[in-house]
């Protein structure tokens, strides 16, 4: 069957304006009364006024008596002046003022003499220590304008001025359908599997249900109603009644993937026959395939099914959609410069949204680009922020200035210690057990190799790399290379952990896999790490060591960032092994045939080791319990955490 192509890719400020300018947009979501307590967060109709007046009596203002301040003139500690019978009224703050008395005398200035005789020692002027009516707030005083969202001091004042209730907007409803034939939702009853069925994978070729859920969580959070509908099969009624449906109940719908230009991609072509397909096509990276039209005066936007694509298009056309329904415009990100720490290259013509992790390091705020894959949800998860890159521009240099968009509070993200080079499951326990003692501080790491996290480090843009880099020609870890790049006392070298390498193989070895050997004379496939880091060198140098080539390895040239990831791909048949850690087998209900022990060791500036972070990390890596809490995952050996290693010889 022939694939069908995009309609027009358009700009991302054509698209917003095509879409936007629609008529079908003009009109805002109708008013609905409800409670004033109930109106916490909602958007003001129209504007409130006060019922009545705040105070709405004369009251006292102090504990104290209610004079006449004629009766008062002349007193002090001096001459001090004694009232009796009708001349005073005893009364507490927020009283009602008796009538024919004009002044508070504060209980500080008052000493009592007898029931009906006091003195005082301060003269009142008329009307002093006196809330009079209406000094807050007067009766028919506007208290709220329209299209303002009523705050917790704005639910006290408004009660306060007797009004009991308030027009609010009504919530835009999203209907949100998730498409493909593909998926399944495990928040239904199980389908397959029996009653653990959440505790297994679904059958190969099919797909968890997760993007209805995420797209749901922002719905929420910017103050619409998410209704989720059930996954429509890739059939073209189906879709169709779906959209219909949603369209009759909802005040937008989003079509969750069917909006590419695939065989079974059928929601633009069912946008269009239903209605009008405003855009097909969005010059924009990820997000790209994004349909945006209108059907029966409703909203309706065809969201990519890859999640990284469908987030980014929904804070691009859903979010700020809900809040013109609502008459307000959409919230801007706060914004921060940053020095990028890494060239970050870009395709010319489209607008790329680039996560990124960020620290101050060096007094300079560090973003570090992250894993830039469209169904890389985690990378979402884990960043501290955005960069745009313009369509207009073929990348960003490293140390070049850029705005980044949080997703975190700049608080949190000062407070960052990044860690750049090789991934180990350590650093996971380090970051979660940091967070029990001190919650403000947060550990950032990115996966990149042992070798490219110390280039980070030199290049200023990290506090820590992660190393476990072999040297052949002496077979000490990490020193040589400490050496060969920084200057001599620049870098201190502090070990982690002692861990097992080995073959990770699939459950029950059914290979009958014992050593690399096997891996050449048995023809099986293999999956890598990438270069650089420390584990790809150590296997270098074992086939180096029993003369095997690698070239004789069936998927050498097969990469891969992580120990899990390497895990993960045995775990599902893609590799009948790959080198890796004790841990990462265990964590997977894989088999492990040992390798070597190498040594893991934290590369960090000398002049970073003060920081008070770096200080708390340094203590918790020698805690007994943190010890034990590593070497119960197997494979670890905490023996030397904590000590450290003089880079400036060959001596551990």
């Amino acid at each position: 069957m022939e694939r069908k192509r995009y309609l027009k890719k358009t700009s991302l400020n054509e698209a917003l304006e095509l879409f936007f300018q629609h008529p079908a947009l003009s009109k805002l979501t109708e008013c609905e009364e409800i409670t004033t307590p109930e109106a916490l967060g909602r958007i003001t109709a129209e504007p409130v006024f006060a019922k009545i007046s705040s105070p709405h009596y004369h009251c006292s203002a102090m504990d104290g008596v209610a004079v006449r301040a004629a009766d008062t003139f002349g007193a002090s500690e001096v001459t001090p002046i004694q009232l009796e019978g009708e001349q005073f009224f005893p009364l507490d703050t927020g009283d009602k003022i008796p009538d024919d008395y004009d002044a508070v005398i504060m209980i500080e200035n008052v000493r009592k003499i007898s029931e009906d005789k006091i003195e005082i020692i301060s003269a009142a002027t008329p009307w002093e220590h006196i809330r009079m009516v209406g000094e807050d707030v007067v009766a028919t005083e506007m208290l709220l304008p329209r299209s303002h969202r009523v705050r917790p001091y704005d639910i006290a004042v408004l009660l306060s001025c007797g009004v009991l209730s308030i027009a609010v907007r009504r919530k835009p409803s999203v209907a949100i359908i998730p498409t493909g034939s593909e998926l399944v939702d495990l928040m239904l009853p199980p389908v397959y599997g029996g009653a653990d069925y959440e505790q297994k994978s679904p059958p190969p070729g099919k797909i968890i249900e997760s993007n209805s859920h995420l797209i749901a969580g922002l719905v929420a959070q910017w103050d619409g109603q998410p209704h989720r509908m059930g996954i429509a099969i890739d059939d073209k009624d189906e879709i169709k009644k779906a959209i219909l449906k949603g369209v009759a109940e909802n005040d937008i719908v989003v079509i969750n993937a069917g909006s590419s230009a695939g065989t079974e991609d059928y929601v633009p072509q069912m946008i269009a026959e239903l209605g009008d397909l405003l855009v097909h096509g969005v010059d924009i990276m990820p997000g790209k395939p994004v349909s945006l039209g209108i059907i029966e005066e409703k909203p309706i936007i065809g969201v990519p099914g890859y999640p990284v694509s469908a987030y980014i298009v929904c804070e691009l056309f859903l979010k700020r959609l809900i809040y013109k329904l609502l008459g307000l415009p959409a919230p801007q990100p706060n914004k921060i410069q940053a020095m990028m720490g890494r060239r970050t290259p870009s395709r010319l013509g489209s607008e790329e949204f680039v996560r990124v992790k960020m620290g101050r390091v060096n007094e300079r705020l560090v973003a570090v680009p992250l894993s830039r894959g469209a169904s890389l949800l985690n990378s979402v998860v884990r960043a501290d922020g955005i960069l745009r890159i313009p369509s207009t521009s073929e990348g960003i240099e490293q140390g070049e200035k850029v705005g980044v968009e949080l997703l975190r509070p700049i608080e949190e993200i000062e407070n960052n210690i990044l860690i750049i080079g090789s991934h180990d499951i350590v650093l996971d326990m380090l970051a979660d057990e940091i967070k029990i003692s001190r919650p403000d501080i947060t550990i950032s790491s990115a996966h990149v190799g042992s070798l490219a996290g110390l280039t980070a480090l030199k290049r200023g843009e990290a506090h820590i790399a992660g190393t476990h880099l072999l040297d052949e020609t002496t077979g000490e870890y990490n020193i040589s290379y400490i050496q060969r790049l920084f200057k001599k006392d620049e870098v201190a070298l502090i070990n982690l952990t002692y861990r097992q390498q080995g073959l990770i193989v699939q459950s029950g070895n059914p290979h009958g896999i014992q050593s690399l050997n096997d891996l050449a004379e048995k023809r099986l496939t293999y999956i890598n790490r990438q270069r650089g880091s420390g584990t790809r060198i150590l296997l270098d140098y074992q086939l180096k060591q029993l003369g095997i080539e690698p070239d004789d390895i069936i998927g050498y040239e097969r990469e891969l960032y992580t120990h899990l990831a390497v895990g993960a791909a045995v775990a599902s048949g893609a590799a009948d092994a790959g080198l890796g850690i004790l841990s990462a087998a265990r964590a997977l209900n894989l088999d492990f045939v040992p390798i070597a022990e190498e040594r893991y060791d934290l590369a960090i500036p000398t002049n970073f080791l003060q920081l008070p972070q770096l200080q708390v990390i340094l203590e918790l890596i020698t805690q007994p319990h943190f010890r034990q809490r590593v070497e119960a995952l197997g494979g670890y050996d905490m023996r030397d955490a904590g000590k450290r290693i003089n880079p400036n010889s060959l001596e551990a």
